[in-house]
């Protein structure tokens, strides 16, 4: 039966559901990501019009995109939002996140977290502690993580290759072989790619060119089997082209991992020194950026001291590549 594993790292939350030592949907939550779906926030209208704009009150004053504005409600006015979309970063901009005026009476409020999340899933959850075994790495989390970086994800006779542009996120489907098996195959890993992933908005997907309209069909057909609804798409056309359409609630994986490397390499690393075996001084080696990085967060040094009972240091050292290490 599938379960939840959940992790509550320092600087984010983790989780996976694994169906044995498969890792079927993959999830982080980071500090700093801004206010969740669901989130009662109060915040101040700072631009009416066909566009409206609020500025939320968290911290660093974040703006929202706003719909379902009275008309009579001007520049300055104080109001209460409800968050429908977190703020997404993209290559090359950011998007802030979408609100909408919230009911009357709403309690101020952040929305579901992670763990809360996973929880209203039904599935069972397992909470993973550093002490104990390492089911996440079990299940392939550092080769996920690697493969988010790639974007290369190899599959049973050929291979996606995965690009997130700013206007949508493209799988292209690579391989030898008879066309119409490469191509459900890669239908087959692309599915399975993208629940693993969250990716939501607008995706598509390269299929090889197929010589008839029901080869055409055999792969649509394949889609809709494998990619848990709901979502929209478009048929295979003739030159291999598919699109399809999830909704986007917040960033996926994939943009996680990508667009914030500093963020990727630090939690990697917090990660690895909480389960480093030994006493006495608990050493980072990183390279200088991200040990500027870590060093600019304190309260995740404290959480670490405080997790393993060790003093910690920080060591830059240009030669080292990656998250660095721990020890």
């Amino acid at each position: 039966m599938a379960e939840w594993l959940y992790e509550a790292g320092i600087g984010e939350a983790r989780a996976a559901l694994v169906d044995g030592d498969t890792i079927l949907e993959a999830r982080i939550e980071r500090e700093g990501e801004g206010p969740r779906v669901g989130a009662i926030v109060a915040a101040r209208l700072v631009e009416a019009g066909k566009s409206p704009k609020v500025a939320l009150d968290w911290p660093g004053a974040p703006t929202a995109s706003l719909t379902g504005l009275p008309p009579a409600i001007s520049t300055g006015a104080a109001l209460t939002v409800e968050i429908t979309r977190m703020a997404l970063r993209e290559r090359g901009r950011d998007k802030p996140a979408r609100a909408r005026v919230a009911e009357t009476g709403a309690a101020i409020g952040d929305g579901p977290d992670l763990r809360a999340r996973i929880v209203a899933s039904g599935l069972p959850v397992i909470e993973l502690r550093p002490t104990g075994p390492d089911r996440l790495e079990q299940a392939g989390w550092s080769e996920l993580i690697d493969q988010v970086r790639r974007g290369h994800w190899p599959f049973a006779g050929g291979a996606l290759w995965v690009d997130a542009t700013p206007a949508m996120l493209l799988i292209d489907i690579d391989g030898d072989g008879d066309a119409l098996e490469l191509a459900k195959a890669g239908a087959v890993a692309a599915a399975a790619l993208i629940r693993r992933c969250d990716i939501g908005g607008s995706i598509g997907i390269d299929f090889p060119s197929l010589p008839d309209r029901a080869a055409r069909h055999a792969v649509d057909a394949a889609v809709d089997a494998m990619l848990p609804p709901p979502f929209e798409r478009t048929a295979v056309n003739g030159f291999g082209f598919m699109q399809i359409v999830r909704r986007r609630d917040r960033p996926s994986l994939i943009e996680q991992i990508c667009l914030d490397p500093m963020a990727t390499d630090a939690t990697l690393l917090f990660r690895q020194a909480e389960r480093a075996v030994g006493t006495g001084r608990l050493t980072l080696t990183a390279r200088p950026g991200l040990t500027a990085y870590i060093a600019a967060r304190p309260e995740w040094i404290a959480a670490l001291q405080s997790r393993t009972g060790r003093p910690v240091a920080l060591v830059a050292d240009a030669a080292v590549k990656g998250a660095g290490h721990a020890q």
